[in-house]
């Protein structure tokens, strides 16, 4: 799956960041610069993907550790 950032300008003037592709904080990296541009964030929607990819490598780590 390929990776976009896309970046939707309501009518009223609202801005929406909205991260596909990505697993895990890697979203929250790549939209960093953006975020950094366009100033406060009001709201923050994490995805499927983000918790997914956060699921699995928590069950990774508590594989290790009971190794």
């Amino acid at each position: 799956m390929s990776q976009t950032i896309d970046v939707v300008v309501g009518p009223n003037g609202s801005i929406r960041v909205e991260t596909r592709g990505f697993s895990g904080s890697d979203c929250r990296a790549a939209s960093q610069f953006l975020e950094a541009a366009l100033g406060q964030r009001a709201t923050e929607e994490l995805t499927a993907e983000y918790h997914q990819a956060a699921t699995a490598s928590q069950a990774v780590r508590q594989q290790q550790s009971s190794v």
